[in-house]
């Protein structure tokens, strides 16, 4: 088995489990799901679901950044939203941080998530 590498960044919030933001196993990189939790205070930001989306997003590139990666080495999401009729507004803020051609994804819509957050993602990502 390749030696795996644990991904840490205090730009991002502290796993809330017994999990590690990032592994690194070769090539890839798995990111952890990230949902829309302050980093500075380990609260749910306030907002609509663009603003959380949007944090969610910071969260992951932070963890990306740590790795020494950006989105552009994106290669899945994983998105799961407690309301589908979500999937748009989340797709304009998607827009903002990844450019053709797109990484794979899936959308799941999913009954709670962890802190009452409306939106969580995860991403695989290939490193050089």
């Amino acid at each position: 088995m390749s030696q795996r590498r644990i991904i840490h960044s205090d730009r991002a919030p502290k796993a809330i489990g017994p999990y590690s933001q990032a592994v690194q196993v070769g090539n890839t990189l798995y990111l952890s799901g990230q949902t829309p939790l302050d980093p500075a205070t380990g609260e749910l930001v306030e907002g609509d679901i663009s603003t959380q989306a949007r944090q969610v997003f910071e969260n992951l590139k932070a963890v990306l950044a740590a790795a020494n990666a950006d989105f552009a080495n994106v290669v899945r999401v994983g998105i799961y939203l407690t309301d589908l009729g979500n999937f748009s507004a989340v797709n304009e803020v998607m827009k903002q941080y990844f450019r053709e051609p797109y990484p794979a994804r899936s959308t799941i819509g999913v009954a709670a998530l962890p802190r009452a957050a409306q939106v969580e993602i995860d991403l695989v990502a290939v490193v050089d």
